[in-house]
């Protein structure tokens, strides 16, 4: 072995020695301690929230907990505990960058950014700006020219209207609500010809609401917020269990009864939903 060889291997072995051992990942960690830890939002309904009972719910925290059940089963963990960790929009990314808990259950936008500070499942639901109009409105957005419609005040949803609006050259009148519920009651009565919110929470609004029965959802979208569970980076093990488990809840049809709980029956998944989850679940 010629001098610089020996130099090469010196500096390896100096290297691993420095490195020290490989830290554990979560599904280690988990195997240990018997626990799955789920982060999860307290005020994010229908996503994420905690009941009236004090329990943690919402459309993510029913899937997580699905996800901790197949993961159980990958890992031979038959009896793996689910332990809930609160959150908030301020400090949750922390929480999961951090280690003190495994996974982030929420409304969760995936984004090139977030993905500096988290890694992320595959699509577990996307989002975005839609509207509703009464039982004989057009489906057309260009037909509220000349017409009122609503929006919350001091919103996102608010800034896109009104630039879309004005992109398409729609003269619609834009009257500014305090709250959801306000906007859907001056739809239901007349007072606005359409109302404009997160497509999700105007499935919530509806399906919360029996005397909103006769409006019509629109299954159109004037911006997409895909959303994904986020976890720690750099822990490509669990995070292929936890794109594992998605999969096989997206092809066995396991997200239908978690979107009928959350949404109730008489709300359908929007076309673009169903091929996400038609697509999303990977083959194993």
């Amino acid at each position: 072995m010629c001098w610089m060889s020996k130099w090469l291997v010196v500096g390896a072995l100096a290297g691993a020695s420095l490195a020290g051992p490989a830290a554990a990942g979560a599904l280690d960690d988990i195997q240990k301690s018997n626990t799955l830890r789920l982060a999860f939002r307290e005020d994010a309904p229908p996503f994420s929230y905690r009941a009236a009972a004090g329990e943690p719910a919402g459309f993510m925290v029913d899937l997580c907990r699905l996800v901790a059940e197949n993961v159980a089963r990958q890992i031979k963990k038959p009896g793996l505990k689910v332990t809930y960790v609160p959150v908030t929009s301020v400090n949750r990314f922390d929480v999961i960058a951090q280690g003190k808990a495994d996974l982030l259950c929420e409304a969760t936008t995936h984004t090139l950014s977030r993905r500096e500070i988290v890694a992320f499942s595959i699509p577990t639901f996307f989002d975005g700006t839609s509207f509703v109009v009464g039982p004989r409105g057009s489906r057309n957005v260009n037909d509220l020219a000349g017409k009122k419609v609503g929006v919350l005040a001091g919103t996102t949803t608010e800034q896109n209207l009104r630039q879309m609006l004005k992109a398409a050259a729609i003269g619609a009148e834009v009257v500014v609500v305090k709250t959801h519920q306000d906007g859907m009651r001056q739809l239901a009565s007349g007072g606005v010809a359409a109302y404009f919110a997160d497509h999700s929470i105007l499935m919530s609004l509806l399906a919360a609401d029996r005397s909103l029965a006769d409006l019509q959802l629109i299954d159109a979208f004037l911006s997409i917020e895909p959303f994904a569970l986020a976890m720690r980076s750099g822990d490509e093990k669990f995070r292929l269990a936890v794109d594992r488990a998605l999969s096989e809840i997206y092809r066995s049809g396991g997200i239908m009864p978690i979107f009928r709980r959350t949404f109730g029956d008489k709300i359908d998944p929007s076309a673009k939903l169903r091929a996400l989850y038609t697509t999303a679940g990977l083959p194993d």
